[in-house]
C-alpha cells in the first residue's frame, strides 16, 4: 500500500503540470508561427528567461519540487487511508502540513486560477507569449520534481524536509 501511495502521489503531481505543459503548448507554438514583430520575440525570450527563473528556479527548484519530494517520500513511510486516498494534495502540502505551507498552497493556488481567468482575455500572441514563457517554467518545475524524487528515494539522509504540521 505505501509503494503504491507513493507512486499515486508522485504522478498525481506530476500529471498537473504535464497536463498544464500539454495545454498551453500548442498556443504558444501557434504564436511563435505566428510571425511575431521583433518587439515581440524581444517580449517572448525576456519572459521566458523570468519565468525559467521565478517559476523554474525559485520557485520549483528551490521550494515546491523539494519539499513535495520530501512529502512522497514521508508518504512511502507513513500511509494511512486519507493520505493514501489523497496522495496528491498531500504531496503538494494541502493537508498534515504546517500552517505556512497550507497558506502558501491554497494562496498560490487561487492565485493561479485569478491568473488563468485574467489571461484568458489576452489577444494573440500575447497569450501565446505568456503561454511560452509558462511552459518553460513549468517543465522545469518537472524535472526538478523528478531529480529530487530521485534524490529522497536515493540518499539516506537527502536533508529536505516535508514540513509536517498536525496530523
Amino acid at each position: 500500500m505505501n509503494f503504491i501511495a507513493a507512486i499515486w502521489g508522485a504522478l498525481g503531481v506530476s500529471a498537473l503540470l504535464v497536463i498544464a505543459i500539454m495545454r498551453l503548448a500548442p498556443r504558444a507554438q501557434e504564436a511563435i508561427n505566428s510571425g511575431l514583430t521583433t518587439f515581440q520575440w524581444i517580449a517572448l525570450v525576456v519572459f521566458a528567461i523570468f519565468m525559467v527563473v521565478a517559476e523554474g528556479y525559485r520557485g520549483f527548484q528551490k521550494k515546491f519540487s523539494p519539499r513535495t519530494a520530501a512529502r512522497v517520500h514521508y508518504l512511502f513511510h507513513n500511509t494511512t487511508p486519507l493520505r493514501f486516498l489523497l496522495a496528491p494534495l498531500f504531496c503538494m502540502g494541502y493537508f498534515h502540513s504546517n500552517r505556512k505551507i497550507k497558506i502558501i498552497v491554497t494562496s498560490l493556488t487561487l492565485g493561479i486560477i485569478l491568473l488563468i481567468a485574467i489571461i484568458s482575455f489576452c489577444p494573440a500572441p500575447w497569450r501565446g507569449i505568456i503561454d511560452f514563457g509558462v511552459v518553460l517554467g513549468l517543465s522545469y518545475g518537472q524535472l526538478s520534481f523528478i531529480y529530487f524524487l530521485f534524490v529522497v528515494f536515493t540518499k539516506k539522509d537527502h536533508g529536505f524536509s516535508p514540513e509536517m504540521g498536525e496530523e
